[in-house]
């Protein structure tokens, strides 16, 4: 199986609290081990002596009786109490491993690319940071210090048979060669290790699509979804299941025969015990041995069957310890020594090429293709254009989601590589479509974007986005939780929540993704005004559908295909007649469209 590399393995990503682990781990373990064999020593000079004076019983020593009654009684509770601390000391290591080793994940994915996380399903993700580390804290309190008692034990009982009578400890050494050996051929085979793999791999897509089910639970219930009609979900379910009928088909004949044959190690003494007391007939020495061997044999078989549990245990451990350093092999996003400062705000795309991450069977696909534009510093710069052309990659690639594979995006004449993300982040605020809120209060939720404002401030920055109303409504108003009593929000509030924030920020670039999409046309208008405040004096970068929102902007990019079509004011592309105008004349005919029946 393989265990020294895995466990050593499991020791790298568990290296905090090290001292604490191998104390607890090895010490305490091996201790108590050591002091569950004394009892087997007692019993054994127990019988003997009550053998030896079995035919004159006032002859026994009684004071050696006690002695070893005593020192049996005594190793049994200090073996308990060893066990104790092992088990407090290694669950107290445990979870501050647990702690520090989730801190240090969700620190790490928060510095890769953006790329990760589109690559990387949410499920997927989850169950790295909740599940395969959990399993890191079951190896550290548990199965480590069992670990060490399941080879200690063993060991100690077949080294004190083996000073008992060699030739019946032999007898002991076949069968449990041949189980082992039937285990690890199973684990030790391509064939079972690829099976494990498949397992881990099927859990991840099992989590994955059952978030994507979860999420989409509102077109679930509309259309009549059924799990068996969401196909992905499905094929999930039923890979997961085969996969685990498939490991259980290739481990029931190994399993089985090393139960079977664990569980029957006296079976195998019997015959070879009858066998040569034959020729040490009213050998009492012999009696006493063979005795002791039918006592102790089978308190070989729990260790050995729990080893066997661990053995099988540890692959999906370790398949979860790959996973888990997987996330850490992730590069970050690389920060400069000396973050420089822009003195002014003016943001410039220079020849800017980029394409998303591609299997090795995709045609390379450029998303954007030599975009070069510069928004000027206090003007509104608005995207515009068919979906799928690159106007939201824009976006993104300005807070450095994502880099860049040829060409550069400065602000104020620098680099964004060169004035790290903490500045990048503080020079630019952003509202995209897809707003996220997190289960804290409301009040905490705006302040995101300023964590030194005060209440006021937050409050004046709800009201300037339209939200301050629906606010007070609330049963705690501002120190409402989100999702607590089943409080959320509608996409509408949550939108003007982000644009709060975003307010309350104050960045001197501003990056407006559709903001006001979930509103009613009388919060649009009143966010709207809102938003005309906010853009005051800032470099504002804006994707917008509806057009009549980006009429006053002193730039419009007409993004299609990755590639700036047209560029000019509102006027100014009217006046081209090409696909601004054609845009603008079916917004024109949109907005006019009604029902056919309305007007009866």
């Amino acid at each position: 199986m393989n265990n020294t590399s895995e466990v050593s393995g499991l020791m790298q990503v568990t290296k905090e609290r090290k001292g604490l682990l191998i104390t607890t781990a090895s010490i305490f373990s091996i201790l108590a081990s050591l002091l569950q064999i004394v009892p087997f020593v007692g019993v054994y000079k127990i019988v003997e002596e009550l053998l030896a004076h079995a035919g004159q019983p006032s002859a026994m020593d009684k004071d050696l009786l006690i002695y070893w009654g005593m020192v049996a009684f005594v190793a049994l509770i200090a073996g308990l109490v060893a066990l104790y601390i092992g088990g407090m000391c290694s669950h107290i290591a445990a979870f501050n491993i647990l702690y520090q080793l989730r801190v240090r994940l969700a620190e790490h994915v928060a510095k890769v690319p953006m790329g990760y996380h589109t690559r990387t399903a949410t499920g997927e993700l989850k169950k790295i940071i909740e599940v395969s580390v959990e399993k890191i804290e079951k190896f550290i309190a548990h199965q480590l210090p069992d670990l060490v008692s399941a080879i200690v034990i063993p060991l100690m009982l077949l080294g004190y048979l083996f000073w008992l009578d060699y030739r019946m400890a032999l007898t002991l050494l076949v069968p449990i060669g041949i189980g082992f050996w039937l285990q690890s051929r199973l684990f030790r085979s391509e064939k079972g290790r690829q099976a494990y793999r498949d397992f881990q791999l099927a859990i991840e897509e099992m989590n994955a699509t059952g978030v994507e089910y979860v999420r989409g639970m509102p077109a679930v219930k509309v259309f009549g979804i059924t799990a068996d009609s969401f196909l992905t979900f499905k094929q999930a379910v039923t890979r997961y299941r085969d996969i685990s009928l498939k490991i259980t088909d290739l481990c029931k004949t190994s399993y089985g025969l090393f139960f079977v044959i664990m569980i029957s190690l006296f079976t195998f003494i019997v015959p070879v015990g009858i066998l040569l007391s034959s020729g040490n007939a009213g050998n009492q020495s012999f009696a006493i041995t063979f005795i002791l061997f039918l006592i102790i044999t089978p308190s070989l078989s729990a260790p050995l069957l729990k080893l066997m549990y661990l053995g099988s245990g540890m692959r999906e451990i370790v398949e979860g310890q790959k996973r888990i350093e997987s996330v850490f092999a992730e590069s970050v996003v690389q920060e400069p020594e000396l973050p420089k400062v822009p003195d002014t705000y003016e943001v410039a795309f220079r020849q800017v090429s980029f394409a998303y991450e591609r299997k090795e069977s995709e045609a390379y696909k450029p998303v954007l293709d030599q975009v070069d534009f510069v928004a000027n510093a206090g003007e509104m710069t608005a995207l515009v254009g068919p979906s799928g052309g690159g106007k939201s990659t824009i976006a993104n690639l300005l807070l450095r989601f994502w880099d860049v594979q040829e060409g550069e995006i400065t602000i104020g004449g620098i680099p964004i590589q060169e004035m790290g993300t903490e500045k990048l982040m503080d020079t630019v605020s952003f509202v995209f479509q897809d707003v996220h809120l997190f289960y804290d209060t409301i009040e905490e939720n705006i302040r995101m974007g300023n964590t030194s404002a005060s209440r006021q401030d937050v409050i004046v920055a709800a009201q300037t986005a339209c939200c301050h109303e629906f606010i007070e409504k609330l049963d705690a108003g501002y120190d409402t939780q989100i999702g607590e009593d089943g409080t959320y929000l509608s996409g509408g509030e949550a939108q003007r929540i982000a644009i709060a924030r975003a307010l309350l920020k104050n960045a001197p670039i501003l990056v407006l993704d559709e903001a006001t999409a979930y509103a009613d046309a009388e919060n649009e208008h009143k966010i709207q005004q809102g938003l005309a405040q906010l853009v005051q004096g800032k470099t504002v970068l804006i994707i917008a559908h509806r057009l009549t929102t980006i009429r006053a902007a002193e730039q419009i990019l007409v993004i299609r295909q990755g590639t700036i079509a047209e560029r000019g004011t509102h006027d100014q592309l009217r006046a081209l007649g090409g696909v601004y105008e054609h845009m603008w004349q079916a917004h024109i005919s949109a907005a006019s469209w009604k029902l056919g029946g309305a007007g009866r």
